[in-house]
């Protein structure tokens, strides 16, 4: 069993969950559609993480869609009383895979209940209402009748806690004239760091920050720097990116994702790495120099 006790915990909503989590984005067929190429493989890595401590499991049932979600209730249920599980509304898949909106009070209504259904439960510790348009990058505009229609199904007990996905600050103040937020999910990792204001606000306000795409997505972190500094420390590039990101803010949750065990453990060790203050200076300056 892994132990990462070094990055603690942090709340989500009413519970106090370990810092690395895990993402099973991955865990569905190319594209994030369709099944796995190993089904087997993919439950081992869920029962890997929680075996190994992770609390804090990040999906959507437009994974797949509903694939990811199927597996983790074959892989997990009953599921372990400490366990949070949270996913994403807002969107859905066409038949050519692509990704569409679908965020009408009725449509986030029918997609929760797509979640709970697919993972056997009666409710969701929390959910997030994904606001689409770029996937890099958040636009302004009200959210205002989705977050409410998503409040009015946590006043039904589908959900505890609601959260928020690629929005901007004045979108994260909008919804908290609703209802409580319990965490915000947007792209974020150490060369894009167009969010840097909005974490340090969200951590006076004691609330989560899960950034996606922590080890850079689609296109993984490259740096001949980063490199160098991952060598000098006998880790890898990407366990110092997950590193450098639990040391940023302690109100950061991570929640990488693969679909291999022995990535798994990678990731989680992570955790254990410490950064010494001139590490962390030489990691800031290669944001810096990233271009925009």
């Amino acid at each position: 069993m892994t132990v990462f006790n070094k990055a603690g915990s942090y709340r989500l909503g009413d519970r106090e969950v370990r810092r690395m989590g895990y993402g099973a984005m991955q865990l569905a067929g190319p594209g994030v559609f369709g099944p796995p190429k190993d089904r087997d493989q993919a439950i081992a890595v869920l029962r890997e993480a929680v075996a190994s401590g992770v609390d804090h499991i990040d999906t959507s049932d437009y994974y797949g869609p509903h694939v990811v979600n199927q597996i983790i209730r074959e892989a997990l249920a009953p599921y372990p009383d400490n366990l949070a599980l949270v996913t994403k509304l807002g969107a859905r898949r066409g038949d050519d895979a692509s990704w569409l909106p679908w965020s009408e009070p009725a449509d986030l209504a029918a997609g929760l209940r797509d979640n709970l259904r697919n993972l056997g439960i009666d409710s969701i510790h929390a959910a997030n209402l994904r606001v689409m348009g770029s996937v890099h990058a958040p636009a302004e505009g009200s959210i205002a009748r989705q977050f409410d229609a998503l409040a009015g199904l946590q006043r039904q007990g589908l959900v505890h806690h609601l959260g928020l996905s690629n929005v901007t600050r004045s979108q994260v103040e909008e919804a908290q004239s609703i209802a409580a937020v319990a965490c915000v999910q947007n792209h974020y990792n150490l060369v894009h760091r167009d969010d840097d204001p909005l974490i340090d606000w969200l951590a006076d306000q004691g609330i989560a920050y899960v950034p996606f795409f922590p080890l850079g997505g689609f296109t993984p972190l490259q740096s001949d720097e980063l490199a160098q500094i991952a060598a000098e420390l006998g880790a890898t590039p990407m366990q110092v990116a997950l590193a450098w990101l639990l040391q940023r803010s302690p109100n950061i949750l991570l929640i990488p994702g693969t679909s291999s065990v022995a990535h798994l453990r990678e990731n989680l060790a992570a955790a254990e790495i410490e950064l010494s203050a001139d590490i962390v200076e030489r990691l800031n300056m290669i944001g810096e120099r990233a271009p925009a």
